[in-house]
């Protein structure tokens, strides 16, 4: 058979249809078809939530050991922080019972001291609990809201404790709700004593660099304060009961050039978090009142002329 009457066209089976470049142009044509019809008309949403609904039960199987395992981890880790939390408590339960017993003693010393002496006992001041609701809107105070007012007796100048010691005291008064500045205020002072030396001082609030801490000025560079040193209120001002915790000495600076040192406290009380405080009665209105001024021999004679 001659060679140019055979056919050259392959069989059926071999057919290759359009080429591979038309298809890749069609199909990506399609794509890109599809994915603006579903960001603009939704058009595979009912597909998309058929096939999540399908594949749900298959990954709730496959993410159970996961969650076990993470699960686990987390149980062993809060039983550790547990147990340390136990521990903690229990050595602060202890030294709280100690302490309150040398309390208890210690005050039926001073009980019988001031009997012995015939000094005016201690005042007795009743307090109420209160809530912290927000803080104040001024940027530039330190300043808190509690949910107690006039109507619940709350009076400006009663000194304000949270479970440490002094948070501040009640500068205003509204019938529902009361204004409390805080010990940091820069505008605050508070007398205050400390307990290793039996010094008096004043502690002012720092609004400088050491914001949200006190400090105590117009102390001599020659003072004996030492860092750690415990302050309580002195009782001297009239408003705050003495023996209330109210900052710790955190740093002393000591200048040749200046007469007076520079003592920065840390507050006792977490002045930047409260949100559980007591109020309590100030002891102003306990305190006698002051007796009249007797009046001047001269003008008495002079009256007498008259």
């Amino acid at each position: 058979m001659p060679l140019g009457t055979l056919d050259r066209t392959p069989p059926p089976f071999f057919r290759q249809g359009a080429s591979a470049f038309s298809k890749l142009m069609v199909f990506s044509a399609l794509a890109l078809f599809l994915m603006v019809a579903d960001t603009r008309f939704q058009m595979t949403q009912p597909l998309r939530m058929a096939v999540a609904t399908a594949l749900y039960p298959v990954q709730w199987l496959v993410m159970r050991p996961v969650l076990w395992a993470e699960g686990g981890s987390r149980y062993f880790e809060s039983l550790q922080s547990a147990q340390s939390a136990q521990e903690t408590a229990r050595q602060k339960l202890g030294l709280q019972s100690q302490r309150a017993n040398q309390v208890e003693q210690l005050l039926l010393e001073n009980t019988r001291l001031r009997k012995l002496l015939a000094l005016r006992e201690r005042f007795a001041t009743s307090g109420q609990a209160a809530q912290v609701l927000y803080d104040a809107a001024d940027p530039y105070t330190r300043k808190v809201v509690i949910d107690k007012g006039l109507m619940n007796g709350v009076s400006a100048g009663s000194p304000v404790l949270d479970e440490s010691g002094v948070l501040g005291q009640v500068t205003r008064v509204y019938p529902l709700v009361s204004e409390v500045t805080l010990v940091t205020d820069r505008d605050q002072a508070i007398p205050v004593l400390n307990t290793r030396t039996g010094a008096r001082a004043v502690a002012f609030g720092d609004p400088g660099l050491h914001a949200g801490a006190l400090e105590l000025r117009f102390m001599a560079a020659n003072a004996d304060v030492q860092a750690g040193d415990l302050l309580t209120t002195s009782g001297v001002d009239g408003v705050y009961p003495p023996g209330l915790p109210v900052a710790r000495v955190e740093k002393v600076e000591r200048r040749v050039e200046s007469a007076f040192a520079r003592i920065y406290c840390t507050p006792v009380a977490l002045a930047a978090g409260a949100a559980h405080v007591m109020v309590l009665q100030s002891i102003a209105s306990q305190i006698p009142a002051l007796p009249a001024p007797e009046a001047a021999p001269e003008a008495v004679k002079k009256g007498r002329q008259k």
